[in-house]
C-alpha cells in the first residue's frame, strides 16, 4: 500500500506490518460545541478508515474525547463534570450528522483514570517522572530523543513546554518537564484517588493511556491536527517511549481551517460551529468542500469556497438525474477506478480523487467513488410532488401549440415552488429536478 510510504515517520520504527491497521486520531476537548475545524482530523480519519477496509484491510480506529482539562474547568466552575457530558454528547450529535458512521472506540478520559494511573505509576518507578507538591511531572532529561517528531531535538529554547493547561514550574527539575498528574483545586469539582494523593491526570498521559488501552503499546497510525505535533504528540511519544512501547509508527498530521487566512481558533474567536455549518450548507457540500484540500495543507473556508462545493454536489447529481436519459458510454469503469486508486494510494489525494470523479459520467462507478466518502445520498434522486408533474405536463402541451406565455408562466409557477423544469428526449418530455 504506497499510502504508507508517504505518513511522517517518528524515529527508531519499524517497517508497517501486513497486518491490521490500528489508528488513534487525537477528539476534541469538550467545553463546546466543536467549530468545523475540529471536523477535519474526524471526517479524514473515517474517510481513511472506508477507503483501507474497501481495499481489504482489517482496520480499528478509536478517536478520544477529552473531558479533563483546564479548559473545561474554566468554562463551567464548579459544573465541569455536567458541561463535559453535555459537550460530548454534542460533540457526538454534531460528528453523527456528517454521515460517516462512528469510530470503533471512543474512549473518554473520565473512563481511563485506572489506565493512566497505571501508566504514572510504571514512569515513576522507572526513573522517567518524579512526585511534585502532589503533582507528577515527565523528567524530559530521561528521554534522549525528546524533541525528534517535532525536529526540535537539540533546541533547549523550543522544547519548553508551552502548555494549554497551566502547570506550577517552580516545581518542575527542569523546565521542559510536564504534568503526568496535578493536584486537586479548590474550585474544581472533579477528582480522583491517586499514589500522590486526590487529583486528576495532565492532557499528555491521557492520550498514551487511552490510544494503548484500545490499540496496544505499537500501533500503526496516529493522526491528529498539525498544532498538535508540539507538545502534545512529542509528548505522548516521550511517554510510551520511555516505558519501552513502540507507540505509533506513522504520524498524520492534517492542516488547519483558516478565516480570513488565520488558524480558525475557539480563542481567536474566529469560529462557526460545526452545527451552524450543517445547517447553512448540508452534509455533502460540507463533506465535498472538505474533499477539495489536500489533508497536509491549510484549507481555507469561505462563503465562496463552500458555493464551489455546492456546485460540485450538483453536478454529481445531475449525473445521476441523467441516468437513462442520455448515453454514458463516455467513461471507461476500468481506467476510471485506476485513476481514482492511483489518487487515494498516493498520499490519500482527495482533491485528485475529487477530480477524477468529477469526470465520469457512469453512474455506478460514480456511486462506487462517492461512497468511500460517505457521499452515496447524491445518488438519490427526489421525486415531485404530483401536482408539479401535472403543471410540467401542461407547461409540455402549451409549448407543444405554441403558447410560449402560458409555458412561461407555468414554469415560473413550478419555479416558485423550489422545482425547475428541464427538457429532455426521453419519456414523459420533462425532467423536474429541486433547486437548492
Amino acid at each position: 500500500m504506497r499510502l504508507y510510504d508517504t505518513f511522517t515517520r517518528s524515529e527508531q520504527e519499524l517497517p508497517p506490518p501486513p497486518g491490521p491497521i490500528r489508528m488513534y486520531v487525537c477528539g476534541p476537548t469538550v467545553y463546546q460545541r466543536i467549530h468545523v475545524g475540529n471536523a477535519r482530523p474526524f471526517i479524514l480519519s473515517m474517510w481513511l478508515a472506508r477507503w483501507l477496509r474497501s481495499t481489504g484491510y482489517d482496520v480499528t480506529l478509536a478517536e478520544n474525547i477529552t473531558d479533563i482539562n483546564d479548559k473545561i474547568y474554566a468554562a463551567a466552575p464548579g459544573a465541569s463534570a455536567t458541561l463535559a457530558a453535555d459537550a460530548s454528547d454534542w460533540y457526538v450529535e454534531d460528528t453523527d450528522a456528517l454521515g460517516l458512521g462512528r469510530p470503533d472506540h471512543e474512549p473518554k478520559a473520565t473512563e481511563s483514570v485506572p489506565e493512566i494511573v497505571a501508566m504514572i505509576e510504571e514512569l515513576v518507578a522507572g526513573g522517567h517522572a518524579y512526585p511534585a507538591g502532589g503533582d507528577v511531572y515527565f523528567r524530559v532529561s530521561s528521554f534522549p530523543d525528546y524533541g525528534r517528531l517535532s525536529g526540535r531535538h537539540g533546541d533547549d529554547e523550543a522544547m519548553h513546554n508551552p502548555s494549554e493547561e497551566a502547570e506550577a514550574d517552580e516545581l518542575k527539575e527542569d523546565p521542559r518537564d510536564f504534568a503526568l498528574w496535578k493536584a486537586h483545586k479548590e474550585g474544581e469539582d472533579t477528582s480522583w484517588e491517586s499514589p500522590w494523593g486526590r487529583g486528576r491526570p495532565g492532557w499528555h498521559i491521557e492520550c498514551s493511556a487511552m490510544a494503548e488501552r484500545w490499540l496496544g503499546p505499537v500501533f500503526e497510525i496516529h493522526g491528529g491536527g498539525v498544532d498538535l505535533v508540539f507538545p502534545h504528540h512529542e509528548n505522548e511519544m516521550a511517554q510510551s517511549r520511555s516505558l519501552g512501547h513502540g507507540f505509533a509508527q506513522l504520524w498524520m498530521h492534517n492542516g488547519m481551517l483558516r478565516l480570513a487566512g488565520e488558524k480558525m481558533s475557539k480563542s481567536l474567536g474566529n469560529v462557526l460551529s460545526l452545527r451552524e455549518a450543517l445547517d447553512c450548507w448540508g452534509r455533502e457540500t460540507l463533506l465535498v468542500y472538505f474533499l477539495g484540500g489536500h489533508w497536509r495543507k491549510p484549507l481555507d473556508f469561505s462563503e465562496e469556497a463552500l458555493k464551489q462545493a455546492a456546485a460540485q454536489v450538483e453536478s454529481f447529481r445531475n449525473v445521476f438525474r441523467s441516468e437513462g436519459l442520455e448515453s454514458n458510454s463516455g467513461s471507461d469503469p476500468g481506467s476510471g477506478w485506476q485513476r481514482f486508486e492511483a489518487a487515494l494510494e498516493d498520499d490519500f489525494n482527495t482533491p485528485e480523487a475529487l477530480a477524477v470523479m468529477h469526470g465520469w459520467h457512469d453512474p455506478e462507478l460514480l456511486r462506487r467513488g462517492l461512497e468511500v466518502f460517505g457521499l452515496e445520498s447524491l445518488a438519490e434522486t427526489e421525486s415531485a410532488p404530483a401536482e408539479l408533474e401535472e403543471l410540467a405536463r401542461a407547461r409540455l402541451e402549451a409549448r407543444a401549440r405554441k403558447d410560449f406565455a402560458e409555458g412561461d408562466r407555468l414554469r415560473d409557477e413550478i419555479a416558485a415552488a423550489g422545482w425547475e423544469v428541464r427538457d429532455v428526449d426521453a419519456e414523459p418530455g420533462f425532467q423536474l429536478v429541486p433547486k437548492r
